[in-house]
């Protein structure tokens, strides 16, 4: 995927931004994680992630802000790449135990990085975020049409 600094073509085609989105997704290791308590007390971090063409899987402490907000709400807002080239998602997020995983979803998500939330104490949850909206836009020629998903289905 190439810097989109400049645009000298004009902006990307809401395809190429899907398919640019989608390389995103499965290649990268890490994404930042928003998500806010109760009172509305914003909490940022960045976690390692594992696409599985559908959904989203974080792991973390159950403990941890972002644990407890995302078990509280289920309301998660990702941020992939940079300012310039950013995909942002709006999702719902479902928590799910070690031992309910998927079969291969474990397995995966410690391949990707190296690490293996199921090893690692105090326990780790795993968070299945389901997209309900995803942009992508690189700079302003592009915020026009940046929405490639709405309420969980993409349009383009």
């Amino acid at each position: 995927m190439t810097e989109v600094d400049s645009l000298p073509d004009g902006p990307r085609s809401p395809e190429q931004r899907k398919r640019e989105a989608l390389e995103r997704l499965a290649r990268d290791v890490d994404v930042w994680v928003a998500t806010a308590d109760a009172t509305g007390e914003p909490c940022l971090v960045p976690l390692t992630f594992l696409w599985d063409g559908e959904a989203v899987w974080l792991a973390t402490r159950d403990t941890n802000p972002t644990g407890r907000n995302l078990s509280a709400s289920g309301r998660v807002r990702l941020s992939f790449g940079n300012t310039r080239d950013v995909v942002l998602v709006h999702g719902t997020s479902r928590t799910v135990p070690r031992e309910d995983l998927p079969a291969g979803v474990g397995d995966a998500f410690a391949a990707k990085d190296g690490w293996d939330p199921r090893k690692s104490e105090p326990s780790y949850f795993f968070y299945r975020v389901a997209p309900q909206l995803l942009q992508a836009w690189g700079t302003v020629p592009e915020l026009a049409g940046r929405t490639l998903m709405r309420d969980g289905k993409w349009l383009v």
